[in-house]
Parts: structure tokens; sequence; C-alpha cells
């Protein structure tokens, strides 16, 4: 379902479920950040839906606070996001040890050198900046080395207006993959 008119990436405060159909497979992204097969089979299988809380703290920055959880009110993974551009250090419960960081962009020609990252953003998202995220495993702690980077915006996809993120991932031996990930408007919080 497409995200409702009056929706921007200013305030993606909704729910959201990933779209199968239109988004690009992901689970050679999930082994080579070291999920097991059996993870991966149920993750391919559920329904995994965003609870996504967007808002400005009292110093006017921008929070995105992201609540998964899985067919049957099983709980995902929790993301907690700061658009300051400050690396923090977290221990995810399905990906390990990892450290990013997240900001809002406003110039993707200058600032994003992937083209791939850079295509098919709505006027509005391009307008008043889509958000940057940007993780990596935790090395010395997780054993594992990958990058994670994504860009999340207002995306038309036949005709309808979906809330998407494309992910430029480099795996542990250099592997490069570029994936979309399309979600339906599941309604308010």
């Amino acid at each position: 379902m497409a995200v409702p008119t009056e929706f921007t990436i200013q305030n993606i405060t909704g729910k959201f479920t990933m779209n199968k159909t239109l988004s690009d497979s992901h689970d050679e992204i999930l082994r080579l950040q070291g999920i097991s097969w059996m993870k991966r089979k149920a993750i391919s299988i559920a329904t995994v839906t965003l609870h996504v809380k967007h808002y400005k703290d009292d110093g006017g920055v921008e929070h995105i606070d992201i609540d998964q959880t899985i067919t049957g009110g099983i709980p995902g993974t929790t993301e907690k996001r700061t658009l300051d551009w400050t690396e923090r250090e977290t221990n995810d419960p399905l990906f390990g040890h990892v450290i990013g960081k997240s900001r809002r962009i406003k110039n993707l020609d200058e600032e994003i050198e992937n083209e791939f990252m850079k295509k098919n953003w709505t006027g509005d998202t391009l307008e008043h900046g889509p958000v940057h995220s940007w993780v990596k495993s935790d090395t010395a702690k997780s054993g594992t080395s990958w990058l994670g980077e994504q860009i999340w915006g207002i995306e038309d996809i036949n005709g309808e207006r979906r809330y998407a993120r494309h992910v430029h991932f480099i795996g542990p031996g250099g592997e490069v993959i570029d994936a979309r990930l399309v979600y339906d408007y599941a309604g308010e919080l």
C-alpha cells in the first residue's frame, strides 16, 4: 500500500511491512553478515513489520526509533537512529556488535558516490533530504567485517509513492551488493 499523499521523508512515523514482491532479495546480504540459514529462512517467510517513531528532541536533533516485529508478534531488532552523524556502538540481537551513524543528506550528488543509492527518489525527498544510514560490523567484537550503507526516502514505484531504502553492502570478502527494500504503509502508530 502506498504512503498517504501528505507523507514525506520529513516525518516517517508509521507502521510498514516489507513488500517482498517489490523488494530485491536481501538473503545474500544476511548470509554475508553471518545470519544462519535457519534464521534467514524464517525471515524470508515471515512478515516483518516496522514500527517507526520519527521526532525531534528538545535540541532540535532528529531521531528515528524503529521496533521490528515478526509474524506472531515476535520481537525483532530495534534501531535507534540519531541524525547527527555521530558513531554509536550497539549490540544488535540479530547482527551482533555494530557501529553506526545516521544523518539527513541535502545533496546526494555531492555526498554519495554510488549511483544506485541516488536514483529514483521523489522530488520532495530530494528537496528535504533523504536519510543516510551507515553501519559496519564492530570487527574486534564480532569477528566479522562488513559495511552497509542505506538511503531512505520516498520513491514512485508503479505510480505509487512508497517508503523505500536503497542498500549498498560490502561483505567480508569484498562482495558488493546493491538492493532496494520497498515497504507497504500499514497505518499510523
